[in-house]
């Protein structure tokens, strides 16, 4: 073996064969969970289905934080329709609560959190605990990154 400043060979071996454990592993191992890097759930079509293309369907709820303003409430829980000529009313927490719960009780999904960027941390933590007792399971989190605009 040399020694001549640089790492041994050994050392060498042993991050390649580590490297190619690593892939074995991540092969074989199918059944396993992998990292919760995100998801797509893709829906398989029938060849029988007779359904035409652009059936209806529900739009989903959209749960925005606005910012502060002096008396209006933060919270606003809306239909995702591009269309819309009239915004919803704002919402307090407690009302807000209630609206989520006749959502949930109507068999609906559960709503997109849509804070604004001015929004105050403390609304937007009410709202993710709002939705989080009427929805509890695994928490998710969309994000959209901002580049610098220098």
């Amino acid at each position: 073996m040399s020694d001549g400043g640089n790492a041994p060979s050994w050392l060498f071996s042993f991050v390649d064969l580590a490297f190619l454990l690593l892939i074995a592993m991540t092969q074989l191992a199918q059944d396993a969970p992998g990292p919760d890097l995100g998801d797509i759930i893709v829906p398989r079509i029938e060849e029988s289905a007779t359904e035409p293309a652009g059936a209806v369907h529900e739009l989903p709820w959209q749960l925005r934080v606005h910012p502060p303003e002096d008396a209006v409430p933060p919270f606003e829980l809306v239909r995702d329709e591009p269309s819309e000529a009239v915004p919803a009313a704002r919402l307090t927490l407690a009302e807000l609560h209630g609206r989520l719960a006749q959502v949930k009780g109507s068999g609906q999904d559960k709503p997109l959190l849509a804070p604004h960027e001015d929004s105050r941390s403390q609304d937007l933590l009410d709202a993710v605990a709002a939705l989080e007792s009427q929805w509890p399971g695994r928490r998710r989190a969309l994000v959209s990154p901002v580049l610098a605009t220098r």
